[in-house]
């Protein structure tokens, strides 16, 4: 099936990324049932071309056989040609002629990242992935790359020539940016995943629907920012360790490709530092076990909170007692107790919007902010309590002393303090139970 292009919106089944406010629960694909029946496959591998008349029929011949040897679903081939020169295009044509599952798409811009958004976007089948054309990667990775979105454990998978028992040859040129490049994620990103750009990675639909209209970039950058946004999110993302071969004809632009990566990370990194990025919309429900969903009134998380707070709260002590030395040297203790306990309230508000409790977003920000100074209220008036009573008990105590009780009363305060944002700041929201499918028509003819 030959496809001139394909519009970018919202995903297969017509729903927009804003209908509900969560992600479904992960339900383990059927291995028939009446999509498989109509012709829909659950599987929809794209590989990205730019003229490339050379690689890709023997690209695409291999990967069919694969999959139609090993791959027990039914699956689909899209050839997502970014505007090719050559001949590519008669080339992907005949293939989607000539083999049964096999089509072509063509983008009229050039850019990775664009089309795997184009035909994603566009897809009916329940698990979307790519790989590059030039098959750099052993194809025996794609079913344990698949496999843990179809059972419903995990939402993204990615290959990894990171990982400890990836087998990888290429030069050490490649090797070196390909390290530096993931060191740089992690040190200012916070990322947890070990491989960043390997071409060969999966994504589930209603994860992708969500996904896609918060990624910007639609070139090289497309892969670390999907990674960066879904690991943020809290999504589960799956590292397969692959077997890879670098190819020495490949034409990406080293030098022009890490400029723009590296632009991308700063700006991916000021959106998430702002609370640009409405991540909530990718939150999944607690547990994916039915009989999680019908527990109710039971609070979740409490460790992970109570770490996130001590972490935060040692921070803002720190922050706190800094502050109070310094304002110290021109005002009297009351003041600077009062004007330190007011810049840290603030900061340890947003601090615990953001990393204790979950809370991503501008909304709710200024109510949260103004609750949060309440709580600093509470606070001062056990510190103030404390100082005053202090000096009617010694007179004129030494700076130390001042210190001694200052973090005495705050010990005090922080249990309070902690269980007042939990119950009253940033309550628990509940998870709503997941919304029934629409049924969907499709008159795709690609099968396995």
């Amino acid at each position: 099936m030959t496809t001139d292009s394909l519009r970018s919106g919202p995903g297969a089944n017509g729903r927009t990324s804003g209908d509900r406010a969560r992600l479904p629960v992960r339900e383990h694909l059927p291995a028939c049932g009446p999509a498989a029946a109509s012709g829909v496959p659950v599987l929809d591998v794209v590989v990205p071309v730019y003229n490339e008349e050379k690689d890709l029929r023997p690209c695409v011949l291999r990967l069919h056989d694969h999959l139609s040897r090993t791959f027990p679903y039914a699956f689909r081939i899209t050839v997502a040609d970014n505007a090719s020169t050559d001949s590519t295009p008669a080339v992907a044509a005949a293939l989607a002629a000539e083999l049964r599952g096999v089509r072509y798409v063509r983008l009229e811009e050039k850019g990775r990242g664009r089309a795997l958004r184009t035909v994603w976007s566009e897809s009916d089948a329940p698990v979307l992935a790519y790989m590059d054309v030039d098959l750099s990667t052993d194809l025996n990775a794609l079913l344990p790359l698949v496999a843990p979105l179809i059972s419903g454990h995990s939402d993204l998978a990615i290959g990894s020539r990171l990982a400890r028992s990836a087998r990888v040859v290429r030069g050490s040129k490649r090797e070196f940016i390909s390290r530096a490049y993931n060191l740089i994620l992690r040190s200012s990103l916070a990322a947890g995943f070990s491989d960043a750009q390997c071409g060969f990675k999966a994504v589930r639909s209603e994860v992708a629907e969500r996904l896609l209209p918060m990624v910007e970039d639609s070139g090289w950058f497309f892969d670390t920012e999907l990674l960066v946004l879904a690991e943020r999110a809290g999504l589960r993302i799956h590292e397969v360790p692959v077997d890879w071969i670098d190819d020495p004809d490949s034409t990406v632009h080293i030098v022009r490709t890490a400029t723009e990566d590296l632009k991308g990370v700063w700006r991916v990194g000021r959106a998430l530092a702002v609370g640009a990025l409405p991540l909530d919309r990718l939150a999944r429900p607690f547990g994916d076990d039915p009989r999680d969903r019908a527990l109710t009134g039971v609070e979740r998380g409490l460790a992970r909170q109570l770490v996130g707070f001590c972490v935060v709260g040692v921070l803002s002590t720190l922050f706190y007692l800094a502050l109070y030395s310094l304002f110290r040297l021109g005002v009297g203790p009351q003041l600077a107790n009062g004007g330190a306990l007011l810049v840290s309230a603030v900061a340890n508000t947003a601090a615990n919007r953001r990393l204790t409790f979950g809370v991503r977003g501008r909304d709710g920000a200024v109510r949260h902010q103004a609750q949060g100074l309440v709580v600093f209220a509470i606070g001062l008036a056990l510190t103030s309590g404390s100082l005053a009573a202090l000096g009617a008990a010694t007179g004129s105590p030494s700076h130390s002393t001042e210190l001694a009780v200052l973090i005495t009363a705050n010990l005090a305060a922080t249990v309070l303090r902690f269980l007042l944002l939990r119950a009253w700041v940033f309550p628990a929201r509940a998870c709503p139970e997941p919304e029934p499918e629409p049924d969907s028509d499709s008159d795709s003819e690609d099968v396995r």
